[in-house]
């Protein structure tokens, strides 16, 4: 009998939603054995909408629709709540705030993986949203000590609309990588330990490969959190 289910809060965008699908199943399965699959509650939203209240700053607009889904979630029998978004976790405090279960936070599990390989200076990779406001930095500089480099104005507009223009439409391209790994090469040169891939689309791009330094892919961490709870 299933004791606990996993409330996932995706769409946001439809690629990277399924890339943690795979995850959430997959790394269920390696810890059961057999034919076990992850016990998941999906509400996938309409990414149209959402980046078009971003890009507008309606954040309260965007907030009470994720608030709606999570509440939804939670009234069908989720346990805990997935936000399977780096940049909607700005609003994570209002989610929080509307729900009784707890929101699994995708930078605590990436945070705790940084300080387990004992570095403190990290590049971030991620929407301008991410790497600009404090909602995220903040949170790996107040609560874990860690330091963040973001690219330079152009480095963060190219980073920003590969992710917007490509990859959360399935485009993935080879010049597009290129220009990922000299914006990472860039952020080594300034003295990164590590680099944060601060998107969830980012990690269909480029990978530990593309990089002399250690790589913390928020997707596969946030995943691997959000099956220790289920198996808690």
């Amino acid at each position: 009998m299933i004791e606990k289910r996993l409330g996932v809060l995706g769409g946001m965008s439809w690629t990277s939603t399924a890339e943690y699908y795979r995850l959430l199943n997959t790394s269920y399965a390696a810890r059961l054995g057999g034919l076990h699959s992850a016990p998941l509650l999906l509400h996938s939203l309409d990414f149209a909408e959402i980046a078009a209240w971003q890009q507008a700053g309606e954040w309260k607009r965007a907030g009470q629709e994720l608030v709606d889904a999570a509440r939804g979630l939670e009234r069908a029998g989720a346990g805990a709540i997935l936000l399977a978004t780096n940049t909607m976790h700005k609003l994570a405090p209002q989610i929080e705030e509307a729900v009784d279960i707890p929101l699994l936070h995708i930078v605590d599990g990436t945070a705790q993986s940084i300080q387990q390989a004992g570095l403190t200076r990290v590049g971030l990779l991620a929407t301008a949203f991410t790497m600009e406001q404090e909602f995220y930095t903040g949170r790996l500089r107040d609560r874990f000590g860690i330091e963040t480099i973001v690219p330079d104005d152009a480095g963060r507009s190219d980073v920003h609309r590969i992710i917007y223009d490509e990859l959360c439409r399935n485009e993935i391209r080879a010049d597009s990588r290129e220009r990922y790994r000299e914006v990472m090469a860039e952020l080594v040169g300034q003295g990164a330990q590590g680099i944060i891939l601060g998107c969830t689309e980012i990690t269909l791009l480029v990978g530990p490969d593309d990089t002399t330094v250690p790589v913390f892919d928020t997707t596969r961490l946030h995943a691997e959190a959000a099956v220790n709870w289920l198996l808690e």
